[in-house]
């Protein structure tokens, strides 16, 4: 065994057995190149990538391949996952070599721990010619691969303002910069199945919710068919599990059809708040269905005893991609019997096999909810229960179980469903208990130990979560704590010369860049993310010094955004909060929860709610005296009230009548 043995990472974990010497990311490692002088080499994956998999299997497990990697190089293998700073700086570099980014990610470095030359996945022949070449090319051009590196090194040393023309806009958004958002968008959606025209097909929940704003903002009624036919046909698609509940990473094709089967954590996190959210607005009861279900699979697959979701299950199971969720035709008939017919009508199912190798990957034509299935879908989960399953990758990360908190408090915010808020209440603490040490937080979680300095993406999903579980409950703690944490952030991640926030801690260990996250992905910026965490508190708190931060951020971003949103969703929602104002709804008196539930079962996305039994010290609250038995609600905007009313829809009145 290697020193991967001494990890906690499923990943590392399962590269410990391999023949090559891997170090984790660290001192020893980082020494052992400057004093051997020897070429590093990263090899970057995570636990439920099917080609890290494969490239293990053909190149790290052989014994000749492990003998040219220990005799030449200095091997650290990192989980992308537990070091997404790590992972950033390499790729970033990879990219810059005209190279397609992806996993597994392999740089070569030299001592110094500079890039010059990198790829994805190699098949086992390839590999080995490149391990000669690069150590050919580190004995005998030493000088100019060092130049190359320095050159890499320093294109990233450039700030994103320079390197992206951010320069402060006026901060005030009109609808015509909304319209320009979403006509950009619209030029490549697909028409015939959702989404955008392309393969494969990857849910990107801040395009959608982006959507789902802008529909509602503008009463935009293509806007809202494309979401509510997007919305749908993922959820009939074979990218969701119509058995167990849960989506999958992406479909490889256009179709929503083929999953690219690992199931992760922070899909199906936002996934529970897009799909909820979508209900509130269009009250499809396919995407009520699509939310219970999801959230029925992470409680019963994803759930660790101690209150914490884990990271990710496998694609692959018995060395397989999707055997674990795949059928023959005959295997549904003798399960099902006479209810075969139907059922295999309803999913696609054929004799022959809708995909590869004979085999039905379950999908539905039409928007048939699965509960019309109960029966035939609780047979076949149990028989699929017995199969070997893919594999678990069981650490818990910080960020992700955020993103997932924020997921089970807007189910329950819409659904009113107990064992939603239940389950929130649980991962609540469990991020307080194990990830939070006095105003710090740690990146990840396993078998008792925390490790890894928080990112900025976990304060940010953190700090999220907190702010709408008290929007939930109303419980100032979490408010508080979500403040603290704030705080901290500007203390410790600002960059006043950029005007944005640094993804790694100023406190943390020194790489040799440190880099800014601005573009949204399949998650969100953190940098997006924080911007719309210091506008939601900047509300609620009547902080001015959040609210100008978060204006000042969405102003440095807005020539890039009106002109190119494709990768900056989660910034146009926070401009569809700031193009027209946001209502603040306070609640006081002892039906405060009550009213609550009443208020978010209408959908109005540009909201922010605060309520007490009695008294408190937050601004909106403050000094607000109701007769015993009483519930008062007060709309406000920008800190002027209207008259005090004792019913939810004369308040949702005052709302309307202030949009018109």
């Amino acid at each position: 065994m290697n020193r991967l043995q001494k990890e906690t990472s499923p990943y590392l974990l399962q590269h410990a057995n391999n023949p090559v010497d891997w170090f984790p990311w660290g001192e020893e490692a980082l020494l052992k190149a400057t004093t051997e002088n020897k070429p590093i080499l990263v090899s970057i994956g995570y636990s439920a990538c099917h080609w890290c998999h494969v490239m293990e299997h053909e190149s790290f497990e052989k014994d000749e391949v492990a003998e040219l990697m220990n005799q030449h190089f200095v091997n650290i293998k990192i989980d992308r996952e537990e070091r997404p700073d790590i992972d950033a700086i390499y790729m970033d570099a990879v990219q810059a070599m005209g190279v397609h980014g992806g996993w597994p990610l392999n740089v070569f470095l030299m001592p110094d721990g500079k890039p010059f030359y990198g790829g994805t996945y190699f098949p086992k022949q390839n590999w080995l010619q490149l391990l000669s070449a690069i150590n050919n090319g580190f004995v005998n051009h030493r000088e100019e691969l060092q130049k190359s590196a320095e050159g890499f090194t320093e294109n990233m040393l450039f700030k994103d303002s320079e390197k992206y023309g951010l320069v402060f806009d006026n901060q005030d958004f009109t609808k015509e910069d909304l319209d320009k958002m979403y006509k950009k968008l619209s030029q490549t959606f697909d028409y015939d199945w959702g989404g955008f025209e392309r393969s494969p097909k990857f849910p990107m929940p801040s395009v959608w919710q982006f959507l789902m704003k802008y529909a509602f903002q503008s009463n935009d009624k293509k806007a809202l068919e494309h979401l509510k036919f997007t919305l749908s046909k993922m959820a009939i698609g074979g990218i969701y599990d119509q058995l167990g509940g849960g989506f999958a990473r992406y479909s490889v094709d256009g179709e929503w059809f083929c999953p690219h089967f690992e199931k992760m954590l922070y899909d199906n996190g936002q996934m529970v708040s897009l799909y909820s959210e979508a209900y509130s607005y269009t009250k499809d009861e396919l995407y009520k269905e699509t939310v219970y279900e999801t959230i029925d699979w992470l409680n019963r697959e994803m759930l660790s005893p101690e209150g914490g979701f884990y990271s990710a299950l496998d694609a692959d199971s018995e060395g397989v991609e999707g055997k674990f969720y795949v059928w023959t035709k005959k295997e549904i008939d003798e399960i099902l019997g006479d209810e075969s017919e139907q059922f295999c009508e309803i999913y696609q199912v054929t004799n022959h096999g809708n995909w590869e190798h004979g085999v039905n990957i379950l999908w539905k034509k039409d928007d048939i909810l699965n509960s019309s299935q109960s029966k035939n879908i609780q047979k076949l989960l149990e028989y699929r229960s017995k199969r070997i399953r893919p594999g678990l990758d069981d650490k818990t990360l910080c960020s992700w179980n955020g993103l997932m908190l924020n997921g089970l408090v807007d189910a329950y915010r819409i659904f009113d469903e107990p064992m939603f808020l239940e389950l929130a209440l649980k991962n609540a603490h469990f991020i307080k208990n194990k990830f939070l040490e006095e105003n710090r937080l740690q990146h990840s979680y396993k078998n008792g130990e925390t490790k890894i300095q928080g990112f900025l993406e976990d304060y940010a999903a953190v700090i999220q979560a907190y702010t709408n579980l008290y929007q939930a409950t109303f419980d100032e703690n979490w408010l508080h704590l979500a403040e603290k944490l704030t705080v901290y952030v500007y203390q410790n991640f600002w960059d006043e010369d950029d005007q944005l926030f640094f993804f790694t801690d100023s406190n943390a260990e020194e790489l040799i860049v440190r880099k800014k996250e601005i573009f949204d992905n399949v998650i969100p910026s953190s940098n997006s993310m924080m911007a719309r965490n210091l506008y939601v508190l900047g509300l609620i708190l009547d902080r001015e010094d959040f609210k100008d931060l978060s204006k000042l951020m969405l102003g440095k971003m807005k020539e890039l955004l009106t002109k190119n949103v494709d990768y900056l969703t989660n910034w146009a929602c926070l401009a569809t909060q700031m193009e027209s104002p946001t209502v603040e709804i306070a609640v006081v008196g002892e039906k405060f929860l009550d009213f609550r539930k009443q208020i978010d079962a209408q959908f109005y996305p540009n909201k922010i709610l605060t309520g007490t039994a009695q008294k408190s010290q937050l601004p909106l609250l403050e000094n607000r005296e109701v007769a015993l038995g009483k519930t008062s609600i007060y709309v406000c905007y920008d800190k002027m009230c209207q008259l005090p009313v004792d019913s939810v829809e004369e308040a949702f009145e005052q709302v309307f009548q202030a949009r018109v």
